[in-house]
C-alpha cells in the first residue's frame, strides 16, 4: 500500500511547489489543502458572507463543491479558480476562515476521505497534527519571512498577478503567520515526529531531494 506524506509550514514556504514536484516523481497525488481554504474564503467574499460568521460559512460549504485534480487544477463549483485563489487578498481570507473549528471540521473530513487509499502528498497547516497524524513521513517546511515574501513577489510577477511591494507582502506574510499560529482551532505547529526543513537558502530540487530521502525507506518497503 502506498504511504502518505504530510507537509506543514507557514504561508509561502514553498509547500505546494515542492509537493507537486515530489508527487510527479513518486507518481503520487498532490492534495493542496490550502486551496480548499482559499476556495472557502474566495466564495465567502464573492457572496458577501462575513468571514467571522462561522455558522454562515458552514452553511455555504454545505452547498459548495471543491475539486482538486491530479494535474493541480482547482475547481470551485465547477469553475477553474487555480490562479484566482493565489492573490494576497484571498490568502488572508483563507487564514480568516480557517480559524473556525466547524469550517476546519468540514474540510478536514473531506481531506481524510480523499487520503484513505494512500499515495497522497498533502500540504497545509495541520496535516501532520490533525488531518494525517499517522502519515509515514512528516515534514515541517519553513523559511524566513523575507525569503517567503521574495518568492511570493516573484511568483506573482511570473504569473501576471498584480503584486504589492515586497515590504507590503512581507507584512502580510507576518500577519498570516501570527493568525495561523495563534488561532484556537488547529494552530500551525510542528507535528510530533516531523522533520524540520528550512528552505530559505535551498533550491526546489534540494528540498525535493531531502524529502525524497525521508520517504525512500518506506517506498522500498512498499515495492517489496
Amino acid at each position: 500500500m502506498k504511504i502518505n506524506i504530510a507537509i506543514d509550514g507557514p504561508s509561502a514556504a514553498g509547500k505546494s511547489t515542492i509537493a507537486r514536484k515530489l508527487a510527479e516523481k513518486m507518481h503520487y497525488v498532490h492534495l493542496d489543502t490550502g486551496a480548499m481554504y482559499r476556495c472557502t474564503g474566495m466564495k465567502a467574499k464573492k457572496t458577501g458572507i462575513d468571514l467571522e460568521d462561522e455558522k454562515a460559512l458552514c452553511a455555504m460549504l454545505q452547498k459548495t463543491q471543491i475539486l482538486l485534480t491530479p494535474e493541480g487544477k482547482v475547481f470551485l463549483d465547477g469553475e477553474d479558480v487555480t490562479s484566482l485563489i493565489r492573490t494576497d487578498e484571498i490568502s488572508l481570507a483563507a487564514s480568516a476562515v480557517s480559524k473556525h473549528p466547524e469550517v476546519r471540521k468540514d474540510l478536514v473530513a473531506r481531506q481524510q476521505q480523499m487520503a484513505k487509499a494512500g499515495g497522497f502528498i498533502m500540504d497545509g497547516r495541520d496535516i501532520g497534527t490533525v488531518v494525517l497524524p499517522d502519515a509515514q513521513v512528516k515534514v515541517f517546511m519553513t523559511a524566513s519571512a523575507a525569503a517567503r515574501a521574495k518568492r511570493r513577489y516573484d511568483q506573482n510577477i511570473a504569473s501576471g498577478i498584480p503584486s504589492e511591494s515586497l515590504e507590503e507582502i512581507t507584512k502580510e506574510i507576518e500577519q498570516r503567520d501570527y493568525q495561523d499560529t495563534h488561532r484556537s482551532a488547529s494552530p500551525l505547529t510542528q507535528a510530533t515526529g516531523a522533520v524540520v526543513i528550512d528552505t530559505s537558502d535551498m533550491t526546489i530540487q534540494q528540498v525535493c531531494d531531502a524529502i525524497w530521502a525521508l520517504a525512500q525507506p518506506f517506498v522500498i518497503k512498499e515495492e517489496e
